[in-house]
């Protein structure tokens, strides 16, 4: 009997242990990837929050589709926008804020064990830009719930963030229309 207890216990505890996973590479499809995870844990009624931490300037696609998707998803936008790219005209300092408040908004959705899986959208690039401290990166999965999927997306991935995941698929870019001069089409590339 205390063998098919044990046994019992093992199987009722698999897939309880959460993964931390990582989107990275110059490759198109980061985000996707971890908004098609989202929308596939929704079909199995799971909670899930994205925090953006470079985009919320724009307006893209996910933030009216991701509306439809509530309760069971929450999008929050915290970046001030691509940094020093396109139409930035906020100031460094102003980004760095904003990512440090990304950071501690992920804190508290951690924290808080409301979720399934949490996305942490871009953070790789605001590690590479210098808007965000690995360490900082590296104590929010060192925070996360048992239980919790922590998603990690954006290009130039940490050696030791990618250390720390459980898996990590690199996007690599073989053909992109923008090296053609053709610009960013409305609801394929935002």
């Amino acid at each position: 009997m205390l063998i098919f207890l044990v046994i019992s216990q093992i199987i009722n505890n698999m897939g309880n242990d959460g993964l931390v996973i990582v989107y990275t590479g110059k490759g198109k499809g980061k985000t996707t990837a971890a908004l098609g995870m989202a929308l596939r844990a929704i079909g199995h009624d799971h909670k899930i929050c994205m925090i953006q931490f470079i985009k919320g300037s724009w307006h893209y696609g996910e933030m009216t589709s991701s509306k439809l998707l509530e309760p069971h998803f929450e999008l929050v936008a915290v970046g001030k926008g691509f940094v020093g790219i396109l139409d930035d005209k906020s100031p460094r300092e102003e980004h760095v804020k904003m990512a440090q408040e990304a950071v501690h908004i992920s804190r508290e959705k951690i924290q808080s064990k409301k979720y399934d899986i949490i996305i942490l959208d871009e953070i790789n690039y605001a590690v590479n830009l210098g808007l965000v401290k690995v360490n900082d990166v590296l104590d929010l999965i060192k925070i996360k719930p048992s239980t919790l999927h922590l998603v990690l997306t954006g290009n130039y991935a940490n050696d030791e963030i990618i250390n720390a995941a459980d898996l990590v698929t690199e996007m690599k870019e073989v053909k992109h229309p923008f090296q053609v001069g053709i610009k960013a089409k409305k609801g394929i590339d935002y």
